[in-house]
C-alpha cells in the first residue's frame, strides 16, 4: 500500500475520531472530555483473516462506575485522547494493563489520563489487541499496536500541541510489559508501513513499568500472562525471548519503576530484575517499592494504596525532559 502524506493522515484520523467505540452500544459511552479513534486505516488491524472473536466493554468489577470499564476480544485498536487544560509541550502514551486478556481501560486509562492532563500532558490511551484472539501476528499482536500507537501518537503532535521528542510511555501489570517491549528492547519493525505515520520512530523520551509483568520464566513469572502469550506449553527459547530483564537495550529511555511488596499476582521482583537489568546497561533509572497496596493499585488513595507516585513519577519526567 503506497504511504499516504500526512495531511490525509491527520483528516482520516479527524474524521474516525467521531466513530463510536465498540462499547458504546453497550451502554459505556466515552467519558466526558475524551475523544476515541482507531489506530490502524479503517480500524482494521492488520492479520485479521481468521480473526472470529467479538470485541466487548463491560464494567471492570460488577462494583465499578460507569466509566470503569474494560475491553476483551478487541478488534478495534484504539487511542482515547484527553486534551490538557494548560499543555506543557509533552504527552504520554497510556498502556493499561489485564493480564493479556482484557484491556482495564477505566482504571489504568481514564483516570490516570486525568490525572496527568492536569499537569499538563496530552494523555492517549490505548485499547490494544489480545495475543491468543488468532491474529496473524499472534504474540506480536499488542506490540504492533503499540508501536502504531506510539507513532501515531508522535505524528499528531503538532495539531496537538506538544513535541514529538517529549513523548513518554506508561504501562501498567500485562500493559507494563507491552511498555517494556516496546520501548526496553531494541526497535524492530512487526508490521509493514502503510502511511505517513509509520515514518516516525519507534522511540519515546522517558518509560515508566507500573507493577509490570516482565519475566516468564521462573518462580516470579505471571503464569496468565505467559499463557496468553505462548501457550500453554512454551519453549525455554520462547519464554527467554520475552522475559523483558533479558532483553533490555543501551538505547533504553530512561525509567520509572513502582511496584507493591505485598504484590500477590506479580511479584517484586520482576521490577528488581527489571531494574538490575536497566542498571547494567547504563540506563537511568528510578524504582520505587511499596510496602503496601497489592496489585494493580493504581490511583486508589492512601491508605489503600502507596503514596502518591504519580507526584514521584512526574519529578522524574522532568529531571529527564519530559
Amino acid at each position: 500500500m503506497p504511504l499516504i502524506d500526512r495531511r490525509t493522515l491527520l483528516a482520516g484520523t479527524l474524521a474516525s475520531a467521531t466513530l463510536p467505540s465498540a462499547g458504546q452500544g453497550q451502554g459505556f459511552p466515552i467519558p466526558q472530555g475524551f475523544e476515541r479513534f482507531p489506530i490502524w486505516p479503517g480500524g482494521k488491524a492488520p492479520g485479521g483473516e481468521k480473526v472470529v472473536v467479538q470485541e466487548v466493554e463491560t464494567l471492570r468489577t460488577p462494583q465499578s462506575a460507569q466509566d470503569d470499564t474494560a475491553f476483551a476480544h478487541v478488534v478495534t485498536p484504539t487511542l482515547t485522547l484527553l486534551r490538557p487544560a494548560r499543555p506543557n509541550g509533552a504527552a504520554i502514551l497510556l498502556i493499561p494493563g489485564g493480564g493479556y486478556t482484557r484491556v482495564a481501560i477505566g482504571k489504568e486509562g481514564y483516570a490516570v489520563a486525568r490525572r496527568f492532563a492536569e499537569a499538563g500532558y496530552s494523555c492517549f490511551s490505548l485499547v490494544y489487541r489480545m495475543p491468543a484472539d488468532g491474529w496473524g501476528a499472534g504474540a506480536q499482536a499488542p506490540l504492533q499496536d503499540a508501536q502504531r500507537a506510539l507513532r501515531l501518537v508522535r505524528s499528531l503532535a503538532s495539531r496537538e500541541r506538544f513535541d514529538a521528542n517529549r513523548v513518554g510511555v506508561m504501562g501498567f501489570s500485562a500493559g507494563g510489559h507491552l511498555a517494556a517491549w516496546l520501548t526496553a528492547r531494541t526497535p524492530q519493525e512487526s508490521y509493514a508501513p502503510i502511511d505517513a505515520a509509520d515514518r516516525e520512530p519507534i522511540r519515546a523520551a522517558v518509560a515508566a513499568y507500573m507493577y509490570p509483568v516482565i519475566q516468564m520464566d521462573g518462580p516470579f513469572v505471571h503464569a496468565g500472562s505467559r499463557t496468553q502469550l505462548m501457550g500453554a506449553n512454551p519453549t525455554s527459547d520462547q519464554m527467554r525471548n520475552l522475559s523483558l530483564d533479558q532483553n533490555v537495550s543501551a538505547q533504553t529511555p530512561p525509567v520509572f519503576l513502582a511496584h507493591a511488596l505485598d504484590d500477590k499476582a506479580v511479584p517484586p521482583e520482576n521490577s528488581l530484575a527489571m531494574l538490575a537489568a536497566l542498571r547494567a546497561q547504563g540506563v537511568a533509572s528510578e524504582c520505587h517499592l511499596f510496602d503496601n497496596g497489592g496489585h494493580g493499585f493504581g490511583l486508589i488513595p492512601p491508605p489503600a494504596a502507596p503514596a502518591p507516585w504519580p507526584d514521584l513519577f512526574l519529578a522524574f519526567a522532568k529531571r529527564h525532559g519530559l
